[in-house]
């Protein structure tokens, strides 16, 4: 990477790692939210579940006129979008107390929105200026910034939670509203967007896209849903363990909770390193951390009462899916040309926003059963999308290589 690049480069990464901040920064204040406004475990888990699902709903639209216009411009407008929906909610929940929590919802909703058109046009813009054996570090770079917002994410919330619970919502505006100006100013597409192609053109294309690559696609498409889904599950897990057992809050849970993340996020630069040399290892890692999130939540029910086997069986979790995510992101933006590829990032990123809204409500009602049963089925989930990508995502189809 040149060095007139590093300055456009750092901006781009700075979207996912604020995007992030979104659900992440939330965790370790969700127990003070949950007291303050006397509102259920499901209650809270839809905090996580009302900025994630609009999100994953939305990416779909945010891909489409990405394609059709600048990358950089939809990125500035939903990140002002994205601020402006925390300052709802922080508002509301300074003015309104306890009956603020309707409008803290809605408030999450239009963050939702906002995110939408955040990390994965990033990635779509990352990879339209970055081509070649250059992608694979790039894109790696790209998640290992998303996993260092989750590894500052619950050290800031700890630390903001120390003001106020609601002082987090203020953090979005205070961050959003200068990286979408350098997105905009400083940020260079790599050439003038041609012509957009009609719709039924476009649409055409899409369809032999998914024609001639969709049972890969969608076998990558499930193994990035099923790791987050566990990542946030399992970070929802620990949040509650550590204050319900040992009475850990604040500054010290944010730390704790932030290994298994860190470890994901140097897993991840480490990846994207190894991959643009060997470019053939894109789908063996992919398997390869599947197999061992498997294994280390099949661990978790039998050793969750000793807190040390259990931390290095989350570390494994974080190395097992910084493993994956940088090769699916790879082969999944090598798939197509760039006229298509903010449409198939965004399906991409709207899927990976499903699993993330689903893990901290499901493993909250796991929780309520019993811990084999919270960490088995996670176990089993991950098994699967590894077989499932060994049998049926063929990275030479994917990637053209």
């Amino acid at each position: 990477m040149q060095k007139k690049s590093i300055l456009p480069f750092s901006f781009l990464c700075a979207v996912p790692l604020i995007m992030v901040l979104g659900n992440s920064m939330l965790i370790p204040i969700l127990p003070q939210m949950k007291e303050a406004l006397n509102i259920s475990q499901l209650e809270v888990g839809l905090v996580i579940t009302l900025f994630s699902v609009p999100a994953g709903l939305t990416i779909p639209f945010a891909g489409l006129l990405s394609d059709r216009l600048s990358r950089k411009w939809i990125i500035a407008g939903a990140l002002i979008i994205y601020a402006a929906g925390g300052l709802i909610a922080g508002l509301s929940a300074v003015f309104l107390k306890k009956s603020a929590y309707l409008m803290i919802m809605a408030g999450r909703v239009l963050q939702g929105i906002g995110a939408a058109g955040t990390a994965p046009i990033s990635m779509a813009l990352a990879s339209d200026i970055f081509t070649s054996s250059e992608r694979s570090k790039v894109l790696g770079m790209l998640e290992s910034a998303n996993g260092l917002g989750k590894v500052a994410s619950p050290i800031l919330g700890s630390l903001l939670g120390l003001i106020a619970w609601w002082a987090v919502f203020f953090l979005f505006p205070i961050l959003c509203v200068p990286i979408a100006l350098g997105i905009l100013f400083i940020v260079k597409e790599p050439q003038e967007k041609k012509k957009p192609q009609p719709f039924k053109q476009y649409f055409t294309k899409l369809k032999i896209i998914f024609r001639e690559k969709g049972v890969s696609l969608l076998a990558a498409f499930l193994a990035g849903t099923v790791v987050l889904f566990v990542l946030f599950g399992v970070l929802f897990y620990l949040s509650d363990y550590l204050e319900s057992r040992y009475k850990i809050e604040g500054v010290l849970k944010g730390l704790i909770l932030a290994i298994p993340v860190m470890a994901m996020a140097i897993t991840s630069y480490l990846t994207g390193l190894v991959t643009q040399k060997k470019s053939n290892f894109h789908k063996p890692l992919v398997v390869a951390g599947t197999a061992i999130l498997a294994v280390s939540m099949a661990i978790v029910p039998f050793f969750f009462q000793h807190t040390y086997v259990l931390m290095v069986a989350l570390i494994l979790a974080g190395i097992g899916t910084g493993m994956v995510l940088p090769c699916l992101n790879t082969m999944i933006t090598s798939s197509c040309n760039t006229e298509e590829r903010g449409m198939i990032t965004a399906l991409y990123n709207g899927v990976r926003f499903f699993g993330v809204a689903a893990g901290p409500p499901l493993f909250g009602i796991l929780m309520e059963k019993s811990v084999l049963w919270t960490f088995l089925i996670p176990a089993l989930l991950a098994a699967t999308a590894g077989a499932v990508n060994f049998f049926f995502c063929h990275q030479d189809v994917l990637t053209g290589s």
